[in-house]
């Protein structure tokens, strides 16, 4: 059952990413450029959650997840403060 929970958030984070490209593509908005940064992160920090946890529990991925979880909230902090357009 927690694969399952893992690959759901997993993918879901993927559908916000290609989504919020797509209206980046559409709109120009650099808000939602960087709201699409957030969540590739946020998609390659869940599949390392779950290459951690069920693929291979004997090793320690929690410093990639960790990077990834901080790099999504950098990259979503830079687009809020950014007031360029």
């Amino acid at each position: 059952m927690p694969a399952t929970v893992y690959i759901l958030c997993t993918i879901t984070a993927l559908i916000c990413c290609v989504l919020l490209f797509r209206g980046y593509r559409q709109a120009h908005a650099r808000l939602l450029f960087w709201s699409a940064l957030c969540f590739a992160a946020l998609t390659l920090q869940n599949l390392f959650l779950f290459l951690d946890v069920i693929i291979f529990p004997q090793l320690d991925l929690s410093l990639f997840r960790l990077s990834f979880s901080l790099l999504a909230v950098l990259f979503l902090l830079y687009g809020l403060i950014w007031k360029d357009k």
